[in-house]
């Protein structure tokens, strides 16, 4: 059919706001308009305003905003055609003529709407008479109650070929089998497909039955059996209970996905009715979509078993392609062996509400299923892993997701699998305080040749120089270092002096600012030294970076520090190792061993400050 804007406009000005919004929303008259407590998010005080005049709603809260249609396609969660029909109809306007092709298969959906609904009723009739007794005992042990039930609009199949055939006679079994209620067989009479079963409805966004799910009451294979697809129904692209949680999860400003339906009727039943749970098969691309439309983070809450962890892996594999900037997955983790049901059941409404206070981001549980995926002892499995993460990032189709990503991932692995950093304690700097000043003591020496040796590592000049220019760019940090600052030994005879002003100044007053310490030093004939220093932007940290984050900045500076203070150490240690394993002491070769892999990691340490800053600037560049 053809929807023409004058059309959609008729229909606009046909459909009183106030009047189809009132129908779950409280509204009170104010002045020309009406308001209530917006049910797109939380809120205590009315922020929520719908315009008959303009015929749209807004929220001055949340911003939501539109019209008619609008209402129906966001807070009903019907799709757009859905919407229009429903809207058409209570308007008593008739739709633009189809094509015969397409106005058959709207008439026969007709039927086929009207043959599930009366077998839903049949169902419901079953379950409340005499042969419905065992379900109605399963349902009590399950800790269902008679409310429950009926909001669900539960159901029994006797265990019998041929009742429900009989009982909707009046529709012909070829109906009925295009329905997927009967199972037609060559050459044999067609017989019921659920028997013996607790029936539950499976209705469409617009609350209309279309398929059926089919718990055994006993013992027996399978447990669930499910409709099969029909010209109303699509296994993998339809959502239990959709139609009644998109309104509830625009109330709680969520939605949990569950593995089956006992955990959708028990969570509703606990007072979650934001649930809903893909039907018997790992979650689809579609059903992704479809959750997408009305939580961008919708929450995973599937089986505590190891199927149901399996199976929040494998959702979480499906979403990365259609992952975009705020549109994720989050996880809850239930105890080990429990469902949702098992939960409440055990522990009540309040454990199950803390736990889904305590979600899990969807980078957290890809990092932790390849984590235990396999072995990482070798350098080789290190390197599937390092693989595995990339090809993650890659399938990512937004590039800024991906990115992000991958460097999350890249940080991830450099922390996993970095040595053990030394634990740094400063020795306490030898000298005294004179005047205001510091006045460091004379380096003093052993006679032992060994200990000559100690103290000919001076500090990584380069490093310095960048350090000192983080510092000026931070002047706050410099009291956090005045006794490191202070104890350094710089070889270049310009530095040192510098940094005895510094601390001088920090000392002086500890709300120094940039500016401040700069007319100090340029005072103290530092000027040309200390533009020099701030020309280095060019080197590799955030920290001499004009405009970085000023949080991350200080961070990466007190790691810098760190290495520069204790890298000489560690080498000036190493030539202590070396000479003793020359001698062949004992331990001497491990004590070497493992002051060369802290060396190392000192030097990735001082690697990774660069990749972060190349990583920021990078971002940076990308978003300018």
């Amino acid at each position: 059919m053809a929807l023409t804007p004058a059309f959609l406009d008729e229909l606009r000005a046909r459909t009183l706001l106030s009047t189809l919004i009132a129908k779950t929303v409280k509204l009170t008259k104010a002045g020309r308009e009406f308001k209530g407590c917006c049910p797109f998010h939380q809120e205590k005080t009315p922020s929520f305003y719908v315009n008959d005049d303009k015929g749209f709603y807004h929220c001055f809260g949340c911003s939501a905003h539109g019209d008619a249609i609008r209402w129906m396609t966001d807070q009903r969660g019907l799709p757009f055609i859905d919407a229009v029909k429903e809207l058409a109809q209570a308007a008593g306007m008739e739709l633009p003529e189809q094509d015969r092709a397409s106005a058959a298969k709207a008439e026969r959906a007709r039927g086929l709407h009207d043959v599930m609904q009366a077998a839903a009723d049949w169902f419901t009739a079953q379950l409340g008479g005499i042969e419905g007794a065992e379900a109605r005992a399963l349902l009590e042990r399950r800790g269902i109650r008679p409310d429950t039930a009926n909001g669900f609009g539960l159901g029994y199949a006797p265990d019998a070929r041929g009742k429900l055939r009989a009982a909707l006679k009046e529709f012909g079994d070829a109906m009925l089998v295009e329905a997927g209620l009967l199972i037609a067989v060559e050459g044999k009479e067609p017989y019921d497909r659920f028997r013996g079963r607790l029936m539950i409805p499976i209705r469409d966004p617009r609350g209309r039955v279309i398929a059926f799910g089919g718990r055994i009451i006993g013992s027996g294979e399978p447990k669930y059996l499910n409709s099969p697809d029909t010209p109303l129904f699509d296994k993998g692209r339809t959502l239990y209970n959709l139609d009644r949680a998109a309104a509830a999860s625009r109330r709680a400003g969520r939605l949990i996905v569950v593995e089956g339906y006992m955990d959708v009727i028990a969570l509703a039943q606990a007072g979650f009715a934001e649930a809903v749970a893909p039907l018997g098969t790992a979650l689809t691309e579609a059903q992704l979509e479809r959750v997408w439309r009305l939580s961008d983070v919708p929450l995973l809450c599937f089986d505590g078993d190891s199927a149901g962890q399996k199976a929040a892996v494998r959702a979480a594999h499906r979403a990365l392609p259609m992952l975009s900037p705020g549109r994720s997955l989050a996880f809850v983790t239930l105890p080990a062996g429990q469902d949702p049901d098992d939960v409440i059941r055990a522990r009540g409404a309040a454990a199950m509400a803390a736990l889904l206070d305590e979600t899990e981001p969807l980078v957290d549980r890809l990092w932790a299923s390849e984590l235990t995926a396999e072995p990482l002892t070798t350098p080789e499995q290190r390197a599937g892993l390092k693989q595995r993460l990339a090809n993650h990032a890659a399938t990512i189709a937004d590039t800024g997701v991906s990115h992000e990503y991958r460097a999350e991932f890249r940080r991830r692995f450099d922390t996993h699998f970095a040595p053990t950093p030394r634990v740094w304690t400063p020795a306490r700097p030898r000298g005294t305080m004179k005047n205001g000043r510091w006045q460091p003591a004379p380096p003093t020496g052993g006679d032992h040749p060994e200990a000559q040796a100690i103290g000919r590592h001076g500090i990584d000049l380069s490093l310095a120089r960048s350090v000192l220019a983080g510092l000026i760019r931070y002047p706050a940090r410099i009291a956090r270092h005045v006794e490191t600052l202070g104890a350094l030994r710089f070889d270049d005879n310009a530095l040192g002096p510098l940094a005895l002003a510094m601390v001088d100044a920090a000392i002086a007053n500890r709300a120094l600012d940039t500016d401040a310490l700069r007319t100090i030093l340029r005072e103290a004939g530092f000027d040309n030294l200390v533009g020099e220093l701030l020309r280095a932007d060019a080197t590799p940290y955030s920290f001499t970076r004009k405009g970085g984050d000023p949080g991350r900045a200080c961070g990466d500076l007190d790691e810098a520090i760190a290495i520069l203070v204790t890298r000489p150490e560690v080498d000036d240690a190493l030539i202590v190792a070396t000479a003793a394993a020359m001698r062949f002491d004992d331990g001497a070769w491990e004590r070497q061993a493992a002051l060369v892999k802290e060396r190392q990691a000192l030097e990735l340490r001082l690697a990774n400050l660069c990749q972060a800053n190349e990583d920021a600037r990078t971002t940076g560049l990308e978003d300018n």
